[in-house]
């Protein structure tokens, strides 16, 4: 690596630092805060929240159980692409005395939030399924929440978004919509 390109991540690791460090001061800082973002972070580990849903949902309505088969999909499918990409990229997670780490996580990679990956994969296929504006709804809580508990960059979580959206499309095109 350069020392061009270390020192253009240096500054954008402190930007990303500032930001995490001020969610967490504000937000963060708001009573049950914390412990309603350490629930969102186990629903949506591994995804196993969205395809406990997708389950259900499969269970009581037949006529659309491929659909919701697909939200099960979607989610898995989003969170296993996170991870191949967290393994190539290899950013570690925030490390900075003025960043708190609220929950402990499965490994120290943190690019891209696999939460916000399945999660928006899994809100943007539901919310077609049920037709609820379900992406607007849960996506910025749970992005939010990966800040708060301090185990993301804005950066990671925007980026996990992006390929849930992106895995999202891929099951609505396999699925042939439009």
């Amino acid at each position: 690596m350069s020392f061009v390109t270390r020192r253009k991540n240096q500054t954008e690791s402190a930007a990303e630092v500032r930001i995490l460090s001020k969610i967490q001061s504000t937000v963060g800082a708001q009573p049950g805060a914390v412990t309603i973002a350490r629930g969102m972070s186990h629903f949506g580990e591994h995804a196993l929240g969205w395809v406990a849903i997708a389950g259900i949902g499969a269970a009581l309505d037949a006529p659309r159980r491929r659909q919701w088969a697909g939200v099960a999909v979607g989610a898995v499918g989003s969170h296993a692409a996170s991870i191949v990409i967290k393994r190539l990229v290899r950013r570690p997670r925030p490390n900075d005395p003025s960043v708190r780490i609220n929950v402990s996580t499965p490994s120290k990679l943190s690019f891209p939030s696999s939460h916000a990956t399945s999660t928006t994969a899994a809100a943007v296929l539901l919310g077609r399924l049920t037709g609820l504006p379900l992406p607007a709804v849960l996506v910025p809580p749970m992005l939010l929440s990966r800040l708060v508990l301090g185990v993301h960059y804005p950066t990671d979580v925007l980026a996990g978004s992006a390929l849930g959206a992106l895995s999202a499309a891929a099951v609505c095109k396999f699925e042939g919509d439009k």
